[in-house]
């Protein structure tokens, strides 16, 4: 949620400011603006209601903008509505302190009374305001350095932040802290650079430095000095990025998720790569730090994520609970952190998260530490919160994923699932060695089998010329391919805006059958061989009562063919391994029809590619 971007060096700093925030144009937004700074002049600060484009044309794409200093920020709005007013950056009155800031200040309203009682006025609705005023009010008040005012601050507010400051005294210099909300900074010969995310910078500085939590940050030039709260040095190590810049490119498809849908085969194939070797078929956990001893002691398993990565999770305790018998609770983030879980000695919590910066999935985390409970993390950004903060990590190989809506981001952790539920089984001796390398063999196939239903998507541009029309969309399955409508079902929702359902077809009698209507689409998922007799009475259900019903499964399987109106095949898989091809199709089937909606697929309203606030 919401982008920072910051520069300063020899270069011209608003049209680097612009083309980071585009890059984090992902992230979500509804306004935008820059604060850039020519020597010793005040700062100039420009904002502009709705895309980025607008303040791109109020800049000549920055061209207009003299000065070598800079901050800028996408705002997604929490506090206060989206209008140019509201938009970052703030300042102090006397433009004294100047900046931008992504997260929540919990504590802002009592702040913003002390400060009332100061003489202090507000203009805005905003949370930002009274921060950016609250480190104006004790920079001159004490009369002390920027770090010295940053730091008596951050110990004074609840909430979570990543702040970028100017101050009028210091010009050519950036002062950054960071508490929960992510921020890496990026240094150049003679330059630096600040970002929410790793893209926005990529095209300037492979070298990158992570801030860690309830830290700050001096920038000016090529130099970076890191302190704690009590003011002290503190050393870092400098780490280099290696994605390919042209990873965070869309590369000549239309979109970024079509692009990343595309590119599901090589993510899973590197994800599985970095643990299993080939020639001897054998999955390695030496990588994430799992110890055999380790493995055969777990009592059970708590599977804590949010959105897609709870889906993942899902699909995880069917594959893991049946290979290893370790009983297995997937929960929501949100839920879990607040309601006093009951851990124990045994216990593993696996937190899964995209960015690794997740805000619910990281409190998560810190509980479960809390109570001395082991943690692996299944996370795709190196140098991430939960990343950091896990005991153990599985980085999943997506490289960089901007549409909102992921894919290959689900789609390698489900493979990392696989790969921990197989070698879990292996250990604690719950799944024979023949069944193990059955397993593996299988697993290795996934990447092909998926580039073959992508080499076959006609079909599902024609159905989404049927559903785009739809205003209620209903996703069947049982077991695994229950896990996958759930993904199926948010998907469509994210990017289309079509009011759509999973459900348990087992649960149809429950109640949700009365919604089923003549015309009413129903995708039903049907790739479990012991439920498919089941599933095949739910679809007669619902095809009686007058719904147009589209089926996916296997190959082979074409008893349904007179009784759906639709069908997709999917090659042949072991059942549990089932969801990585069947959620193709609905991926697709979710991009197509939001394609023909018109609607702007990689950047869906009121969504945020990473949700670092509550």
């Amino acid at each position: 949620m919401c982008g920072i971007v910051g520069y300063t060096g020899p270069k011209q700093a608003a049209p680097i400011l612009l083309e980071g925030l585009s890059k984090l144009e992902y992230r979500g937004y509804d306004s935008a603006g820059i604060a850039v700074r020519d020597k010793d002049k005040e700062p100039v600060i420009l904002k502009a209601k709705g895309r980025l484009k607008m303040l791109a044309e109020k800049t000549n794409n920055g061209e207009a903008v003299p000065g070598n200093c800079g901050i800028g920020h996408t705002r997604w709005a929490t506090h206060g509505e989206p209008s140019e007013l509201n938009a970052h950056p703030h300042k102090s009155d006397d433009l004294c302190v100047v900046g931008v800031h992504n997260g929540i200040i919990e504590s802002y309203i009592e702040i913003k009374e002390k400060l009332i009682r100061k003489g202090y006025s507000f203009q805005t609705q905003t949370d930002t305001e009274t921060l950016i005023k609250y480190v104006d009010y004790y920079y001159k008040k004490y009369k002390m350095g920027p770090i010295d005012a940053i730091a008596k601050t951050m110990v004074r507010i609840r909430g979570s932040y990543a702040v970028a400051l100017m101050f009028k005294d210091y010009p050519g210099e950036i002062y950054v802290a960071r508490k929960e909300s992510p921020m890496i900074i990026g240094v150049g010969e003679d330059e630096s650079y600040i970002a929410s995310d790793v893209p926005a910078i990529l095209n300037y500085t492979r070298q990158v430095y992570y801030i860690d939590n309830m830290e700050m940050a001096r920038l000016s030039g090529g130099e970076v000095t890191f302190y704690n709260l009590n003011g002290d040095v503190v050393e870092k190590e400098l780490k280099e990025i290696t994605w390919d810049a042209e990873a965070a490119e869309k590369g000549g498809y239309e979109h970024f998720m079509i692009k990343e849908i595309h590119e599901q085969p090589r993510a899973i194939k590197d994800t599985i790569g970095s643990l299993v070797n080939t020639d001897t078929k054998r999955i390695n956990l030496e990588s994430i730090g799992i110890t055999e001893d380790e493995v055969k002691n777990i009592n059970r398993i708590h599977v804590v994520a949010c959105g897609s990565a709870y889906h993942a999770g899902v699909v995880g305790q069917y594959v893991m609970e049946d290979f290893a018998r370790i009983p297995v609770r997937v929960e929501l983030a949100s839920e879990f952190r607040y309601r006093k879980p009951i851990l124990c000695k045994g216990d593993l919590v696996i937190v899964v998260s995209q960015s690794g910066e997740t805000a619910d999935t990281l409190a998560a985390l810190r509980e479960a530490k809390s109570q001395g409970i082991k943690t692996l993390a299944i996370v795709n950004v190196v140098g991430s919160s939960i990343a950091r903060e896990a005991d153990n990590v599985f980085y999943t190989l997506a490289g960089p994923e901007i549409a909102v809506a992921t894919t290959k981001a689900y789609s390698t952790q489900i493979v990392a699932f696989y790969l921990l539920a197989a070698e879990f089984g292996r250990i604690r001796t719950e799944i024979t060695e023949l069944q193990y390398q059955a397993y593996v063999n299988e697993i290795l196939t996934i990447p092909a089998k998926v580039e073959s239903i992508l080499d076959d998507k006609e079909q599902m541009q024609r159905l989404a010329a049927i559903l785009s029309a739809q205003d209620d969309i209903f996703f069947l399955g049982r077991g695994i391919d229950y896990a996958v409508c759930l993904e199926g079902s948010l998907k469509l929702k994210e990017i289309s805006y079509i009011h759509s359902e999973a459900y348990a077809a087992g649960e149809l009698k429950h109640g949700t059958i009365s919604l089923i209507d003549k015309g009413t689409p129903v995708i039903a998922v049907l790739t479990q061989n012991s439920l498919y007799e089941k599933s095949v009475s739910n679809i007669v259900e619902v095809k009686s009562r007058g719904a147009y019903v589209c089926g996916v499964t296997y190959y082979g399987s074409y008893s349904l063919e007179g009784t759906v109106d639709q069908m997709t095949y999917i090659p042949k898989i072991d059942d549990h391994f089932a969801a990585s091809l069947s959620v193709i199709p609905l991926q697709l089937i979710s991009y197509y029809v939001s394609l023909a909606r018109g609607l702007d697929v990689d950047k869906p309203r009121n969504l945020a590619k990473s949700v670092t606030v509550e």
